[in-house]
């Protein structure tokens, strides 16, 4: 599996030089467990928060056209079609991918055109995708990301379910972190309103764990150097789960 680190990194240091400017909400201070033997110098802090911020491109729109729901194909090159408004997608010089898709809950993959094909083998997929704002996360207002289901060979669809589920923007899946560094963990609840349908988000890294209601990035400072298995899930206000096979997204992710 690829490792994508070079834009992962410009944008978490963009972002956390613009942290002073911003608002911290949702903040949640974690102590880490001392040694059993006494040390002189205080370790640091484990911080889970959110930031207040105005979304970029409220107005944009995300349609697909191919494939359509539950469309099935021979298994090789899929087609994929898209038409994307009020977003400035073919800008000049630009090189940063805009347009990613998810498949079956896995790491992100960007495309810089909107009409492209995928090689797939038999099987049923659902594809989140979404667009991206300077910083590499993903839009989250309605219409600015959109999902579909559709198999590949001899396979059946997914069963009905109306329940909302995950999309997982960031952490990819064995991302590094230098000491110091912000986590990010950038999600989308699709099919459903957090506030309205009384959902909440949970995330655990090992026996760190935070819940929000807010759809909005979650940043983590001061994670001591490890190996991380990154679990997010999607859970009533009453701490049920969901059953849908998408309602939670494991990553292992490494701070050095």
């Amino acid at each position: 599996m690829k490792k994508i680190l070079i834009p992962v990194i410009a944008f978490v240091f963009l972002l956390s030089s613009c942290a002073e400017e911003k608002k911290k909400i949702n903040e949640s201070i974690v102590e880490i467990p001392s040694d059993s033997v006494s040390v002189e110098v205080e370790k640091p802090k484990v911080s889970f928060y959110q930031y207040e911020d105005a979304p970029e491109y409220p107005d944009a729109i995300l349609e697909l056209f191919t494939p359509l729901g539950n469309q099935v194909f021979k298994p090789g090159k899929v087609p994929f079609e898209f038409n994307i408004k009020n977003y400035p997608f073919e800008e000049q010089g630009d090189k940063n991918f805009k347009l990613f898709n998810i498949l079956n809950g896995g790491d992100p993959t960007g495309f810089y055109a909107p009409i492209f094909q995928r090689e797939l083998t038999e099987g049923s997929y659902r594809v989140v995708a979404y667009l991206v704002d300077k910083d590499g996360l993903a839009l989250k207002n309605f219409g600015n990301y959109v999902d579909r289901d559709f198999q590949v060979g001899d396979s059946r669809p997914f069963p009905y379910s109306a329940e909302p589920y995950l999309a997982l923007n960031y952490p990819r899946n064995q991302q590094r972190y230098a000491p110091g560094e912000e986590v990010i963990i950038d999600f989308l609840v699709v099919g459903g309103d957090m506030q309205l349908d009384g959902l909440l988000v949970e995330v655990q890294a090992n026996d760190f764990s935070y819940q929000v209601d807010h759809m909005a990035p979650i940043l983590i400072s001061n994670l001591p150097a490890g190996v991380y298995q990154v679990e997010v899930s999607l859970k009533r206000n009453s701490g049920n789960d969901l059953d849908g096979p998408f309602s939670q997204v494991n990553k292992t992710i490494i701070v050095e």
